[in-house]
C-alpha cells in the first residue's frame, strides 16, 4: 500500500497524467484513499498550479466557464489554468509575462512559429476582401480553389486528383469514413465497410475518428468505438519486440497479424487500413524497419484502399514534405491538417486518388450531388493562409531546415538516453519522445501514483518549457524554424528538468523502502 504521506506529497506538486489503462485505473478507484487523490493525478497533462497572487487579475480564472478539451473538471474549479496571451517566433508568454519555449508548437501544429507577418497579411487582406462565402453547389471562392491546387501539387507520393476541405484534422478523417463508405457502395460492395487502426494510433476526437483512435481514453464512456472499427498491434518495437527479434522480423509478425485478422473478419468486409507515418499522440512511434513495406502488401493483395494520416507528419515535419515521402507510402487517400495553414486559421483537407475520385464523380452523377460539407469546407481566410504556408514553406526551403537542425535537436537529446529513469528516447526530425521507466526495461513503470512524466514535465515549465505529457511519456515537436540556440536552450532545460526528475525518483525509492 502506497503511505499517505506519499500520496499527500505527490498530489501537493498537482501533477497529471493520462491513466495507463482501465483495469489499473478501476482497481485505484476501488481504494477509498487512491481514488479521489488519483483522480487528480491521472487527469490530464501537467500544469504547475497558479496561486491567486500571481494573477494581475486577483480573480484570476480558477472556475472559468469553458467546459474544457482533454480536461478534468477538477482543475477547472480547483486550479487556475495557464492562460497563453502571446507568441513570439519559437516561445508564447501567459497572462503574467511569463516566456515559455513552446517544444510543442501548441498542438504538434504552428511550423512557422507564433508571430509569422505574412500569415497574418493574407488572413487581413482576405478578411478585407472576402470574410466568407461556401463551397455547396458548384459555388466557391477563388482561394479555396488556388488551394486545392497547390496542395495537391505539393504530394508526389503517389497521384492524388481532388481535395476535400475540413476544419480539423478529426473532421478530414471522418470525412475519410464516409468517401470509403461511397465509394464502396458506388462499386457494389455494401459489405466492405470495416476500417482496421493501430492500436496507440491517434485520428482525432469526433464520433468515427475517436474510433480510429487507439487510445482507451478516448473511447471510455463515449461508447466507442464504433462496431465497425478493428484494431491492430502497435508498431513500437522497443516495446512489444519478442527476445531476439529483429526490426525486420518484428514487422514481419505484425504484417502476418493483420493478415490473420483480415481473413478473420473476411477480406470482403474490409474497407481501408489507416494510419500515421510516424505515430503521434500514442507517444511518437516511428515505424520499424519494412513495415510499411509490409503493410502495403498485404492490403494491396486484400483489395483494401490506404488511408496516410499525416495531420502531424505532413508539410517537414520528418524532414521530408510528407511522411510518405520518408516511408515509401503509396496511400490512397490523405489527411492533412495542422501545419497546413501553421494553424493560424483552423483547415484540415482530404487529398482522394484518381480511382477513388472518379468513382465518387460518377456515383454523384447517379444520385445528383455529392450530399457531404461543412459551412467551413475551404472558407477563404483559413485557405488564403495555407496557401501562404505553402508558399513559405517552398521560399525557405523548410524541409532542408528541418533536415538541418533535426540531428542537433535528436543527438542531443539522446545523449540523455543513459539516464537510469529513462526507458527510451525516439524519434526522427523534429519530433521526439521520452519514455520513463525503471531499469530502462518497458516491463518495469514506475508505480503510476509517483507521475514520474507529470513531474518532468512541471520541471520543464518551472524553467519556461511547455512539454506534452501523455501519462510516464513526454513529447516534443518545435516549430519548424526553431533555432540552433533555442536547441541549445530547450535541451539545457530538458537536462535540468531530467536532473530533478532523477532526484525525485531516488527520494521515492527511499520512501518506498522504508515501508
Amino acid at each position: 500500500m502506497v503511505p499517505n504521506s506519499l500520496l499527500r506529497s505527490t498530489f501537493k506538486l498537482q501533477l497529471c497524467s493520462y491513466i495507463k489503462n482501465a483495469a489499473a485505473y478501476r482497481s485505484f478507484m476501488d481504494h477509498p484513499l487512491k481514488g479521489p487523490l488519483l483522480a487528480r493525478l491521472y487527469s490530464t497533462e501537467p500544469s504547475i498550479q497558479k496561486e491567486d497572487s500571481d494573477f494581475k487579475d486577483s480573480n484570476g480564472f480558477k472556475g472559468h466557464d469553458m467546459l474544457a478539451p482533454f480536461t478534468a473538471g477538477w482543475q477547472t474549479t480547483d486550479l487556475h489554468p495557464l492562460v497563453i496571451e502571446k507568441s513570439e517566433g519559437s516561445y508564447v508568454y501567459d497572462v503574467n509575462g511569463k516566456k515559455y519555449l513552446d517544444s510543442l508548437a501548441g498542438l504538434w501544429c504552428t511550423a512557422l512559429g507564433g508571430n509569422e507577418p505574412q500569415l497574418v497579411a493574407a488572413a487581413t487582406a482576405q478578411l478585407n476582401k472576402l470574410p466568407f462565402y461556401h463551397s455547396f453547389w458548384n459555388r466557391t471562392t477563388k482561394p479555396s480553389l488556388d488551394l486545392a491546387k497547390e496542395l495537391l501539387e505539393t504530394f508526389t507520393a503517389s497521384k492524388m486528383a481532388k481535395a476535400f476541405f475540413t476544419n480539423s484534422g478529426s473532421e478530414a478523417n471522418d470525412t475519410q469514413v464516409k468517401i470509403v463508405w461511397y465509394y464502396n457502395n458506388a462499386l457494389g460492395r455494401p459489405n466492405k465497410k470495416k476500417f482496421i487502426a493501430q492500436a496507440k494510433s491517434y485520428h482525432g476526437s469526433t464520433l468515427i475518428a475517436a474510433s480510429l483512435t487507439g487510445l482507451p481514453a478516448l473511447h471510455q464512456e463515449f461508447d466507442l468505438p464504433a462496431p465497425f472499427i478493428l484494431h491492430t498491434d502497435c508498431p513500437h518495437y522497443w516495446r512489444y519486440h519478442l527476445p531476439g527479434e529483429t526490426e525486420e522480423e518484428f514487422s514481419t509478425r505484425l504484417a502476418k497479424n493483420l493478415e490473420n485478422l483480415i481473413l478473420k473478419e473476411g477480406p470482403e468486409t474490409i474497407a481501408a487500413f489507416i494510419a500515421e507515418p510516424v505515430m503521434g499522440a500514442g507517444g511518437v512511434i516511428p515505424p520499424p524497419a519494412t513495415y510499411f513495406e509490409k503493410i502495403q502488401a498485404i492490403v494491396k493483395k486484400y483489395d483494401i484502399l490506404f488511408i496516410a494520416d499525416e495531420v502531424i507528419c505532413a508539410f517537414g515535419r520528418l524532414g521530408t514534405m510528407y511522411g510518405s515521402d520518408k516511408y515509401n507510402i503509396k496511400p490512397d487517400l490523405v489527411s492533412v491538417a495542422k501545419a497546413l495553414s501553421s494553424a493560424y486559421m483552423p483547415i484540415g483537407a482530404v487529398m482522394v486518388s484518381p480511382e477513388v475520385s472518379d468513382v465518387i464523380y460518377c456515383q454523384s452523377n447517379k444520385l445528383g450531388s455529392f450530399s457531404h460539407g461543412f459551412t467551413y469546407s475551404g472558407h477563404p481566410v483559413s485557405c488564403a493562409v495555407a496557401i501562404e504556408a505553402l508558399k513559405l514553406y517552398k521560399e525557405r526551403n523548410i524541409v532542408e531546415k528541418v533536415q538541418s537542425i533535426s540531428p542537433r535537436f535528436q543527438d542531443g537529446l539522446k545523449s540523455f538516453s543513459d539516464s537510469p529513469i529513462i526507458g527510451e528516447i525516439r524519434g526522427t526530425g523534429l519530433i521526439l519522445a521520452t519514455e520513463f521507466t525503471d531499469n530502462k526495461s518497458p516491463n518495469d513503470p514506475f508505480p503510476p501514483e509517483w507521475g514520474i512524466g507529470a513531474y518532468f514535465g512541471a520541471q520543464c515549465e518551472k524553467h519556461g518549457m511547455l512539454v506534452r505529457v501523455a501519462g510516464d511519456t513526454i513529447m516534443m515537436s518545435p516549430p519548424f524554424i526553431i533555432t540552433p540556440n533555442e536547441v541549445d536552450e530547450l535541451i539545457s532545460i530538458y537536462g535540468k528538468a531530467l536532473k530533478a526528475t532523477e532526484e525525485r525518483v531516488k527520494e521515492l525509492k527511499s520512501q518506498q523502502k522504508k515501508q
